[in-house]
């Protein structure tokens, strides 16, 4: 077939199974890619173009060359030839290639000039650079939302209409986002570095809000038609795990791991056959992922042999176990569970616990126990547009016989909710107390 003839639909098909397994291969590799390159650049921009360039070229190769034995590694040498040739250029403009050491025995073709040595040592350090990353993208000098975006990107390898898609906001706003992520980056000049002793416990706080952050948002959606975005919960699992094998001596990572592999356990069980939400109480338990689970308990045991039993996360994540050793909803022992939620509010006080532990106090001591709880939380400034404590008070009025005062409330929590599906429960709700 020469240049000038249409593909025939054999090779198209071939074409369309190699893009798919680039695909494939750059969820996988980008983020050690990024990672590797910026410790050369010094710059998460300019580290994702480079990797960026390197996955054009295998889309403009790999189709007539065939997917190479080791596709990640063939990026990486791609990509770090390109880095080497921009480190040499930097080196011209300064007018210090004369003061760089050695010369490469062997370099990429082109020329044998010297480069940093950072450069000629970049294999065997890529989990080192991996978990740089990782504090990089998550650094508190850039917003919540720019940080999300930020992580998904550079460690999910997602694209800016992916992220966008999963948050429901508009593309350029995205783009927006990430390109001053980066700008600020810059700017504030961030060393590509793990942070060491009081100042890493700071951040990794922040790194873990991040991953808790992505994977609630696709646990219950905010806005939207869809009651759960899976592929979102998968991805904060993904760098959940990561995380736990580069930092394997920190509690509290472990405590998330644990926390949202338990939850992810119910997946299948929180939606009925047209999307729409099933509640905890009533799902099917046998349909519950009992491989998930096992990995979250033994992940929680992780976090209690190290100390971290009290953590934030260990203490939702032994609420969560709390749930999943129950065979029946009748077996859960919601006692323990209002004391973990009371020992949750001494350690993080928030509205948002106080009412999860009115939800345990009624179900341990009864709807009027949990409805005194509730009603001392209506004037909190922090729930005042927060749909789930009208929502939560409408359950605890119905459970009490009180139908009329828990209609307005469930209709008043489908008002606030800019979830589609949890509106049309709120309402449905709302129809049985009429």
């Amino acid at each position: 077939m020469t240049a000038s003839e249409p593909p025939t639909p054999a090779s198209a098909d071939r074409r369309a199974v190699v893009h798919g397994t680039i695909d494939a291969v750059w969820r996988i590799e980008a983020a050690r890619l990024i990672a590797g390159l910026t410790r050369i650049v010094r710059d998460v921009g300019i580290a994702e173009e480079l990797a960026q360039d390197a996955l054009v070229a295998a889309l403009e190769q790999w189709p007539a060359t065939g997917v190479p034995e080791n596709p990640g590694a063939w990026l990486m040498t791609v990509a770090k030839h390109r880095a080497i040739d921009l480190v040499r250029r930097r080196e011209r403009l300064a007018r210090k290639l004369d003061e760089l050491g050695h010369e490469l025995a062997s370099g990429p073709p082109g020329g044998s000039e010297p480069v940093p040595e950072d450069v000629v040592e970049l294999d065997g350090t890529i989990e080192d650079d991996l978990l740089r990353l990782v504090f990089t993208a998550c650094h508190p000098v850039l917003s919540t939302e720019a940080r999300v975006a930020l992580t998904l990107r550079l460690l999910g390898g997602l694209t800016t209409d992916e992220i966008a898609r999963a948050f429901l906001v508009a593309e350029s706003t995205v783009a927006q986002r990430i390109v001053r992520a980066k700008r600020t980056l810059a700017r504030a000049r961030v060393p590509f570095e793990v942070p060491q002793g009081a100042e890493l416990a700071d951040r990794l706080s922040s790194v873990l809000e991040v991953v808790y952050l992505i994977f609630n948002e696709g646990y219950a959606a905010t806005a939207g038609d869809d009651w759960m975005r899976p592929a979102l919960c998968e991805e904060a699992q993904r760098l959940g795990r990561i995380l736990a094998e580069l930092v394997p001596a920190e509690p509290e990572v472990h405590g998330l791991v644990a926390l949202m592999e338990i939850q992810a356990s119910r997946s299948a069980a929180r939606t009925g056959p047209g999307g729409e939400p099933v509640l905890l109480l009533d799902q099917d338990r046998g349909s519950w992922d009992q491989l998930l689970i096992r990995r979250g308990l033994l992940a929680l045991e992780r976090a209690r042999e190290l100390g971290g039993a009290g953590g934030g996360y260990a203490l939702q994540a032994a609420i969560a176990a709390c749930h999943a050793r129950a065979r029946t909803p009748q077996e859960t022992d919601w006692v323990r569970i209002a004391a973990l939620y009371e020992a949750l509010a001494r350690r993080t006080p928030s509205p948002v616990v106080e009412l999860n532990r009115a939800v345990a106090l009624s179900m341990a001591f009864g709807p009027a126990t949990g409805l005194e709880l509730v009603d001392q939380l209506t004037g909190e400034p922090a729930l005042k547009d927060y749909h789930l404590l009208p929502g939560v008070r409408g359950d605890l009025l119905a459970r009490l016989g009180r139908r009329e005062e828990a209609r307005a409330e469930f209709e008043r929590a489908a008002a606030l909710t800019r979830n589609e599906r949890e509106r049309a429960l709120l309402l449905a709700r709302a129809a049985e107390c009429g």
